[in-house]
């Protein structure tokens, strides 16, 4: 899938720790995957809040000098994907404000689908509005409201809004960590080695400093983190867990535990179960990187066809321009990605994706495998055909643009110059993941949304 679809963020909170902003800076790296629009650190001295954020990568935006001046025992990170508001430097996260209680600093992944019903009758009520960021209305919502406590003025809020959303609040004392009642986006609690708190979109970030993981923030609940204490749990709205299924198929990183479970080991389960339902004779299994790699090699395991890295990625092309020609198009899949002849020349080809959006990319993959000497290229998707936009945190293009919105298989498998095409079902899908419908939202597949 490549750049077809993208994660709104990633969100950091750090509580307790004298060396808070660095740790989330720390976190912010192992979550990068989730958005490279952007990041920024708020961290809290107790005082005051401290606030730095830019366009562009954490190590750029972020260097020792300026970490210094993060002081404090706690800190919230973001890095974003613009999904809801534009690019611009205005709508970078944290969103910092000062109010009738203090100061006040918010985190989010997510999406809110009543945000512009909620942001319009804040404006008629006289707010003044900074960003196109649909987090903002937290603020205002926050700020108007007539509970005396912080934490009143969140539960209130968070009523006022639908949608998904994984949230952390910092204050100048206190850190709020809430997810909506259906558990859209993850988001873990862990403890860290010298004492303190940590949440984070995902497990990974909890590796790289150390971090026990304690467990999954429940849907619909609100931890309040104070000195001193153990975390506080409130169960605002009653849980009816839908968690995104896209999180195992593509956006999670491999090494991560998300909704409680493996993301490799279900990637891996994602390819047996394809190999079961999807099987074709061929030489080699070979992966689409980095995506395809776990269901590669689980296809390879189950079917007993030899698991071979015939495509080569290069890490380190970055955003290119916007290419006005058919042939600049493919030389930019030709720099991030290249075949290796010797290992598919004359043979017949498996290879394995995660998904195929627009199916542009994956035209190109195969005709790059043909021109490097392919004798057969065999498509296999771990997961089921894209039908249907998200609207629940994910960069999705509209329907029109949406491959298996608008063609058959057959049609899809001419389109991408494919031998064979197949796709994992939906029950395949679920199998994989130990879960039923129930558990988690398939919207994408299916367009049957919760919200």
């Amino acid at each position: 899938m490549l750049e077809d679809m993208n994660e709104k963020c990633a969100v950091v909170g750090i509580y307790g720790h004298q060396e808070a902003s660095k740790l989330a800076y720390f976190s912010l790296h192992s979550l990068q995957h989730r958005g490279q629009e952007a990041a920024g650190i708020s961290s809290s001295d107790g005082k005051k809040l401290h606030t730095i954020k830019n366009r562009g990568l954490v190590m750029r935006v972020f260097n020792e000098r300026k970490l210094e001046t993060l002081s404090g025992s706690s800190a919230v990170g973001h890095t974003r994907y613009s999904t809801a508001g534009d690019d611009s430097i205005l709508d970078a996260q944290p969103v910092f404000a000062r109010y009738d209680l203090g100061e006040m600093a918010i985190v989010h992944n997510g999406n809110l689908t009543n945000a512009e019903e909620v942001r319009n009758k804040l404006i008629e009520k006289g707010a003044i509005f900074q960003t196109f960021m649909d987090t903002e209305n937290l603020i205002h919502l926050i700020a108007k409201s007539e509970k005396e406590k912080l934490i009143d003025r969140i539960i209130d809020a968070v009523h006022r809004i639908e949608g998904a959303f994984s949230l952390v609040f910092l204050s100048r004392s206190k850190m709020f960590a809430m997810r909506d009642r259906h558990g859209f986006r993850p988001l873990s609690l862990g403890k860290l080695p010298n004492g303190g708190y940590i949440v984070a979109s995902e497990t990974c970030a909890f590796d790289l400093v150390g971090a026990e993981y304690i467990r999954d923030v429940r849907p619909g609940e609100l931890l309040v983190f104070s000195e001193g204490k153990e975390p506080e749990s409130i169960q605002v709205f009653e849980p009816t867990p839908k968690h995104c299924i896209f999180e195992y198929v593509y956006f999670a990183r491999p090494d991560s535990m998300v909704f409680g479970q493996s993301v490799y080991q279900t990637r891996k389960n994602m390819g047996k179960e394809l190999a079961k339902v999807q099987p074709v004779e061929a030489d080699v299994v070979i992966p689409v990187p980095d995506g395809g790699v776990p269901a590669a090699i689980g296809y390879a395991q189950e079917s007993g066809i030899p698991y071979e890295m015939g495509i080569m990625r290069n890490h380190y092309i970055g955003r290119t321009f916007i290419e006005p020609t058919q042939e600049m198009r493919d030389l930019k899949v030709k720099m991030k990605l290249s075949p290796m002849p010797n290992v598919i020349a004359g043979k017949r080809v498996i290879v394995i994706d995660d998904s195929i959006v627009r199916g542009t990319t994956s035209k190109r993959i195969v005709r790059m495998l043909k021109e490097a000497g392919a004798k057969e290229v065999h498509m296999r998707v771990s997961s089921p055909p894209t039908t249907d936009p998200c609207f629940y945190g994910v960069d999705t293009p509209d329907k029109d643009k949406l491959i298996a919105a608008n063609m058959t298989l057959e049609e899809i498998r001419v389109y991408i110059e494919a031998d064979s095409l197949a796709y994992l079902d939906e029950s395949s899908l679920l199998r994989s993941v130990n879960a039923t419908e129930d558990n988690y939202c398939t919207a994408c597949f299916t367009g049957k949304y919760i919200v």
